[in-house]
């Protein structure tokens, strides 16, 4: 059995209070360090080349495009010579005496509306008052997808500037609303993602 010395116990206890008493009166002498996370950050976003792609904080840490791309119409790019980038023109420059109107029957809205060649489908049916999904606006994401009842989307949509559906998706019938323009009469069922 072990015998617990009172004195021991005391003399332990009177120096770690003695330590503790010292230790607060002089004070650590740490001080935290600043915060240097947003001077990190946007130093770092000041390395990554502007994209078109859409969402927030494109330009954050592994965002944006590849750094050692190469500019174009400079040598060793893609474009050399005399051979001019053809950049496609959209739907919605067109002229308004050239502007078609097609009858569009939403579905699931239960409401069949005329849209004019030069507008997206998501606009016009928002204009309409119809709530439609979408995310992003720009073709990159798939909350504003919508399925074409009647057959291929190429045959009644023209997509600009499309980035995520495959050839065979829109074989099938889908398409993006909001880069989607009109250029038939059809059937779309919203929110109809593949």
């Amino acid at each position: 059995m072990a015998v617990i010395s009172l004195v021991g116990v005391g003399a332990g206890l009177v120096l770690v209070l003695l330590t503790v008493a010292l230790h607060f009166s002089k004070g650590t002498g740490w001080e935290p360090t600043a915060d240097i996370t947003q001077e990190v950050l946007e130093r770092r976003a000041a390395t990554v080349p502007e994209t078109d792609f859409p969402e927030p904080m494109n330009r954050s840490i592994g965002g944006g495009g590849v750094a050692g791309a190469v500019a174009g119409g400079e040598e060793g790019g893609e474009l050399e010579g005399d051979e001019a980038a053809e950049e496609e023109q959209s739907p919605a420059d067109m002229p308004e005496d050239e502007v078609e109107y097609f009858e569009v029957e939403f579905v699931k809205q239960g409401e069949t509306i005329e849209l004019a060649s030069n507008e997206t489908v998501l606009d016009q049916g928002e204009d309409a008052g119809m709530d439609l999904p979408y995310a992003c606006r720009q073709g990159q994401c798939v909350s504003c997808a919508g399925k074409i009842t009647d057959g291929p989307a190429d045959e009644y949509v023209t997509h600009f500037k499309q980035e995520t559906l495959s050839d065979d998706e829109m074989d099938n019938g889908y398409t993006l609303t909001c880069v989607a323009y009109p250029k038939a009469d059809f059937s779309i069922e919203t929110g109809e993602a593949p």
